[in-house]
């Protein structure tokens, strides 16, 4: 079952990175903004259909309504600050920064969940950390705002994820779920006016797209999770660079150099690391990078925990 896992996945990230070009060829001409609010408007009803399915008793009102405003209103800024990179950023080198989230979450997870990490781990985190120096290389490259913005949405991403594992255990699922679409829909709905250009129908159809393979993929990415075991599927995302050399050099002429190549190998050892350590090391108490089973910066993209949690396949060493 652990193959047929890991071939969902690699199928599963194949079309979140086909995503990624879709939002790279429509950020020529829409700002991240519009893209996000247009194509989570769009997932919304798809994402409602699970929402009504959730009979568990309760209201709407968050148990910890400041980690459930904070964690809202960082992951509204996720799929944005990704989308911009995107735009700005050659595919595989905007994915070797977003890589950085598994060594962000190790960091995030001891103040915020009390979590013990031990030298090997920490370890991983620095490495890869010198990843990041090597895809960057201060000094020898322009640095700007898409790289700034893939660095953000790594940070927010971790930081969501590890409060996701702080709460999740007393908060309804669709409170944990509505609460950031709603939020999401604010935050960019506010600044959608400053940023608006008028949209084809080619435009819209795109935007669909978005919407339509974020939410697929999401769906496989849970079946995955549901028959394998976590620590086979979670490294399964790093395919993703794979995809995006290809797609750079086939679609957008983009040269992907070895420095590149070779800070994302670093960042990718040093995430795989972790989620081994975590599995099979046995000092983990929380496994927050282990739990984080959902790519966060899909606009309208649905918590792969969460629906987990629903279904009550939640592995005991998981």
């Amino acid at each position: 079952m652990n193959v047929k896992a890991a071939l969902l996945a690699l199928l599963a990230y194949a079309i979140f990175s086909t995503h990624d070009v879709v939002v790279k060829v429509l950020g020529a001409n829409i700002s991240p903004i519009q893209l996000v609010f247009f194509s989570s408007l769009l997932s919304f009803p798809l994402i409602m259909l699970m929402l009504i399915k959730d009979v568990t008793p309760g209201h709407l009102r968050p148990a910890h309504p400041w980690w459930t405003a904070l964690r809202s209103i960082t992951m509204s800024l996720v799929p944005a600050s990704a989308f911009y990179a995107f735009s700005e950023l050659p595919l595989a080198q905007a994915y070797a920064l977003l890589f950085v989230t598994p060594l962000l979450i190790t960091l995030l997870s001891i103040p915020i969940l009390g979590e013990r990490v031990g030298l090997p781990r920490l370890g991983a985190v620095l490495v890869g950390f010198i990843g990041v120096m090597v895809v960057l290389r201060p000094g020898a490259t322009t640095l700007g705002l898409g790289h700034a913005a893939a660095l953000f949405a790594a940070l927010c991403a971790a930081f969501q994820s590890v409060v996701l594992r702080k709460i999740s255990a007393d908060e309804r699922r669709v409170v944990l779920m509505i609460y950031p679409m709603l939020t999401t829909f604010a935050v960019m709905g506010i600044a959608l006016p400053l940023v608006y250009v008028p949209m084809e129908g080619s435009m819209f159809a795109g935007i669909a797209v978005v919407a339509l393979f974020g939410f697929c993929a999401t769906l496989l990415t849970v079946s995955a999770y549901t028959i394998g075991e976590a620590a086979i599927v979670a490294p399964m995302q790093y395919s993703q660079i794979i995809w995006a050399t290809l797609f750079s050099v086939l679609m957008f002429g983009e040269t992907v150099d070895v420095m590149t190549l070779t800070g994302a190998a670093i960042i990718i050892a040093s995430g795989i690391f972790i989620v081994l350590r975590e599995a099979f090391g046995g000092r983990s108490d929380n496994t927050p990078v282990l739990r984080t089973r959902t790519r966060g910066y899909t606009a309208g993209g649905t918590n792969v925990s969460l629906i987990l949690k629903r279904k009550g396949v939640q592995k005991a060493r998981e």
